[in-house]
């Protein structure tokens, strides 16, 4: 079991924020190519680096902690989630406090804030 540690964690981080989807109606998920926009620079971005830290030696992965599926360049499946799962349960946490505190972030005004 201890090969699914990392996507554990990364679970219990989800459990932990998606209900503020439904529960405060942050829209973070029904806006879903906006939220593509914004996990696509960090998936990028970090991946390369972490690519380029595996590469040099700087970088590596306990596999009895994840589940040994690599992809190419050696980075393992989990980490990839990573890059996704804690953006996604950033911005519901940012949207969340701002719903709750009732700050609106600029899209509200004069048009819907369907999807960018």
């Amino acid at each position: 079991m201890r090969h699914l540690a990392y996507l554990a964690v990364l679970a219990g981080c989800l459990i932990c924020a998606l209900w503020l989807e439904p529960v405060l109606k942050v829209n973070v998920l029904r806006r879903w190519r906006r939220l593509l926009l914004t996990l696509l620079p960090v998936v990028v971005v970090f991946g390369l680096w972490d690519l380029a830290a595996i590469a040099a030696g700087h970088w590596t992965f306990d596999p009895a902690q994840t589940t040994g599926v690599l992809l190419p360049g050696g980075l393992p499946l989990d980490e990839v989630l990573f890059f996704v799962v804690v953006p996604i349960c950033a911005v519901l946490g940012f949207e969340a406090v701002r719903a709750v505190l009732g700050k609106p972030a600029g899209d509200e005004l004069g048009r819907p804030a369907e999807d960018a």
